[in-house]
């Protein structure tokens, strides 16, 4: 991805009423009065959503657009089903297998992801004029995309980060790190003190995917390099970028760098054990700013939330402004939906600048994918202004995550191969080996 394309990002409805016509009668009294074809007829939106807390972050934003537009159309009914992110891919199968999806649904915009469902003619094709002063943030749409065709729309834009507790680093006299050396002495302090360094979901397998990836920019300097590896141009056992990003995967784990049992920590759990203030720092995405507001965590927690870059290395080519970042999810309607436009119209309504992009940001709940230079108040979190501080100064981004690039099956086979080099089943070296023969099996 072309260098400053985020920084681009930085320098960056009144409803008309219809008054129905009354129809004159004569006082004549064989006359009927005529019936009243005004009234809307009752429409149920079936909407299926990964964001199961309606409380906080992105899930009590949706929940909030959606009830808004239930009140000012009380004839639409949006029923929500929504599931934590590995469910949902399960149910989601299920649904795609029965061609019974429902009419809105969340999508992830990558290509393992998305791709096969317009291919498969799963999602209806959206205008895409009505969406030229929706502020998209250029690029965000390409992976809602396909020849030439808009299939969905964007919500949020992802980076990832590392979260830490203020206070534990404070409490030990711990240094926050400023580079990657520092963060490697932060956990074994933090490990001799018996307090987990890193929570990470190790279950969900794709935040460590990532991490490898981000370990490869700040190693290499190369955004480039995973898309070359993905295409074949060079390979993970071969290239001394790669296999050094896997050693340095392997030296994290060897150095307990993350909590106790994580490869089998879910989401969920490896959030808790980080909002608890069980673990120092958590290898997360931009879409967790809303824990700065979210009242479900305590105020000793919120108060002591903060947010640095994943840092660079000594020795390696890249800088901490070399970021893994891009656009994730969003939203697409059923091809197969019998209130197609209706939900078109629900869609269009939540994805306004004025209502998602405008309440995500002041509300402290999410990153949009939309400009946000009409909605800074300058009360932001200092959470809020870490972030977009970040994603200002980057000097590159990865785009989508390479476990994501390919087909489902590849995001399976890396996903689980990523796994067991965690898990210290198999070396860096099997690792890259594996990895090889996953890229080799996509071109047959």
């Amino acid at each position: 991805m072309k260098k400053g394309y985020f920084k681009r990002i930085i320098i960056c409805a009144l409803a008309v009423l219809m008054a129905a016509s009354a129809i004159g009668c004569s006082k004549t009294v064989s006359q009927e009065p005529l019936a009243d074809s005004s009234e809307p007829k009752e429409i149920t939106i079936k909407f299926f959503s990964n964001l199961p807390d309606r409380s906080a972050g992105n899930g009590k934003l949706e929940q909030t657009l959606i009830d808004n537009y239930m009140n000012e159309n009380p004839n639409i009914k949006v029923v929500v089903e929504a599931l934590q992110d590995e469910p949902y891919k399960t149910k989601f199968k299920a649904y795609t297998a029965g061609n019974e999806l429902p009419d809105i649904y969340m999508v992830w915009g990558q290509p393992s992801f998305f791709n096969p469902i317009m291919k498969g003619g799963y999602a209806a094709e959206l205008n895409a004029g009505d969406y030229r002063s929706y502020n998209f943030f250029a690029g965000a749409l390409d992976g809602f995309s396909m020849d030439g065709k808009l299939y969905g729309l964007p919500r949020g834009t992802d980076l990832m980060v590392i979260y830490y507790n203020k206070a534990l680093f404070e409490e030990n006299r711990v240094k926050v790190p400023s580079n990657y050396e520092e963060l490697l002495e932060a956990a074994k302090a933090f490990r001799s003190k018996g307090i987990a360094p890193v929570a990470m979901n190790g279950k969900d397998k794709w935040a460590m995917n990532i991490l490898f990836q981000d370990l490869v920019i700040k190693e290499g300097g190369n955004q480039q390099l995973m898309t070359d590896a993905l295409s074949q141009k060079v390979k993970f056992s071969e290239d001394p970028v790669l296999i050094k990003a896997a050693q340095r995967f392997k030296e994290l784990t060897d150095i307990k760098f993350f909590q106790d049992g994580f490869i089998s920590a879910d989401y969920g759990a490896a959030q808790n054990l980080f909002a608890q203030g069980k673990a120092a720092m958590y290898y997360m995405g931009s879409w967790e700013m809303g824990m700065k507001t979210n009242e479900n965590f305590s105020e000793d927690f919120r108060n002591n939330l903060g947010v640095i870059k994943f840092p660079a290395m000594a020795d390696g080519l890249g800088k901490d402004t070399d970021l893994a970042a891009w656009n994730g999810g969003g939203y697409a309607i059923s091809s197969k939906s019998a209130v197609k436009e209706e939900a078109v119209k629900l869609l269009n309504y939540m994805m306004k600048p004025e209502n998602w992009a405008k309440n995500a940001w002041q509300s402290g709940l999410g990153f949009p994918a939309q400009k946000l230079d009409a909605y800074m108040t300058g009360q932001e979190t200092d959470v809020q202004k870490k972030l977009i501080s970040i994603l200002g100064e980057a000097t590159s981004t990865s785009g989508t995550p390479w476990n994501d690039c390919l087909t489902p099956n590849f995001k399976t086979d890396v996903e689980t191969i990523i796994h067991e080099l965690a898990a210290g089943i198999i070396t860096p070296e099997e690792f890259a080996n594996k990895v090889d023969a996953a890229v080799a099996k996509e071109s047959k």
